[in-house]
Order: C-alpha cells, then structure tokens, then sequence
C-alpha cells in the first residue's frame, strides 16, 4: 500500500511537472505564431501589451509635483500639501484624482484604441501605469468602482473600457471591483466637442446609486475608475451620485486627463 501511495504521489508530481512546462512554453509559442505589437503603432516589440520605444517617448507622463486634488502637474514644488489654484479657485466634487498621463495625441490613440477598437487587453498596460500613478489611493479601505456605460452603448462596444481598466488594476493592487454600486439611469450625448458647460448638462443626473449595495462599502473609500478625465464633468455626476447616497470619500483614478497647455481635440 505505501508502495502504491508512493506511485500516485509520484505519479502526481510528474503529471504537475509536464503542466507547468506546458503552461510555460505557451507564451513562447504565442509569440512565435503572433510576435508582440506595440499596442499603439503595431511596431514589434520584446513583450506583449507594451508600447515601443518611439510611441513611449510620446506619452506625458504626470508625475511630481502636481495638485494633490486634482492631479495636474505644477510648475514648483508646493509640498506634500500642495494644491492648485485651479483647485482652490473651483474645488471638484471628487476628493481627489490621479492619472498616469496628460492627454495628449499619443494618450488619445491608446484610448481609442481601448474604446473603439475592440483592443481590451490595452487595459492591462493602462492598468499597470495606473496603479503605480495612483498608489496613494490604493489603499486597502478603497473599493474600485468603473464608471459605468448605458446598457445600450455598452452592448455596442462589448465591454466597458472603465471596467476593464479596474479589473486590471484591481489585481495589480489586490482590491476589490464593484460594478453594482453605480448605475447610468439614462443615455448620454458622447461628449466629444461639447464645451465644458454642456458636458456637465449632458451628464447631469445621468448616474443613480443602487441602494441594496450601500451596506457593503460602509466605511470603505469608493475610486472611480475612468478612461480620461477632460473637463471632470462625468466623474463630477458620479460623484454627487455617490455622495448623495451617503458615500464619505471619492477619488477618481484615470489614465489619462487633459492639462492645460496639451494640444489635443477633447
């Protein structure tokens, strides 16, 4: 009987052996049967769901110093308090925001590709540039909520690019994703070309709370997750939504947003 233990067990371990060499070569073989792309100019690159060299040294990055409520890059260094006059002038709704780049010509090809053509796995390069953007809102009382799409537009597109995008950093960051909270009651204008004025009357009321879902995020911090944040109109109405409801704290977490000074058609 020990004997034939022995045989199972050993039987087993080879049989986990052989699984994990299969698994490990599947990626190799993958790339030999469709090498990696850049994910915005189809260039080949060393890896998967990477840009090249030449389309990274496009992007814009947003790192230090920058407002610490609405994220957008400062001309000096104000201190780990530092806050925008654009911010004291007009403080947003959210509490604070964070986006790992200005929405520039290369930002808005990555976005569109996630939206538009049918490209989901970008969400995990754009996940992976988020998490680390947005570190200091990813604590562990922070639940990621996507900005939600209406039923209809979203059965067009297949997907929700903000939800995508939360998946993607919830497992980088180990937090969970909660896509009953917030729901869009009605169907939207896209709001390309609207001045700010009619973004924020285009979303106005466009979010509702589902109020069976409040008990599971009492205490906990709620970061909307969104593709691009331009003049904050959406995220604004979600926000209200949400503290309406009784949520204490909303942060917004976004790829990219628009900086002043960015020479892009939003």
């Amino acid at each position: 009987m020990e004997r034939a233990g022995g045989d199972v067990k050993s039987g087993w371990a080879i049989l986990g052996a052989v699984s994990r060499r299969v698994r490990d070569l599947v990626p190799v073989v993958l790339d030999q049967l469709y090498p990696p792309i850049c994910l915005a100019c189809m260039a080949p690159v060393a890896e998967g769901n990477a840009l090249c060299a030449g389309c990274w040294r496009r992007l814009t990055p947003i790192t230090a110093p920058y407002c610490q409520v609405l994220g957008i890059p400062l001309a000096a260094d104000l201190g780990p308090d530092g806050v925008s006059a654009a911010a004291l002038a007009d403080p947003p709704a959210y509490d604070r925001a964070r986006a790992a780049f200005a929405y520039d010509a290369m930002a808005r090809r990555i976005v569109s590709r996630l939206k538009y053509a049918d490209r989901p796995e970008i969400a995990r390069f754009a996940g992976r540039m988020m998490a680390s953007a947005g570190a200091d809102l990813l604590g562990p009382d922070a639940v990621l909520v996507p900005v939600p799409l209406h039923y209809w537009r979203q059965a067009r597109r297949r997907y929700n690019q903000s939800l995508e995008l939360a998946l993607a950093v919830a497992r980088l960051a180990n937090l969970p994703v909660d896509t009953d909270i917030l729901a869009r009651k009605r169907m939207t204008r896209q709001q390309v070309g609207l001045t700010a004025a009619q973004r924020a009357e285009n979303v106005s009321g466009a979010f509702a709370v589902r109020a069976h879902r409040l008990p599971a995020l009492a205490g906990r911090r709620v970061v909307l997750v969104d593709d691009v944040v331009t003049t904050g109109a959406t995220v604004s109405a979600a926000t209200r939504a949400l503290k309406r409801a009784g949520i204490g704290q909303v942060d917004v977490l976004s790829f990219a947003r628009v900086v002043i000074g960015t020479d892009v058609t939003v």
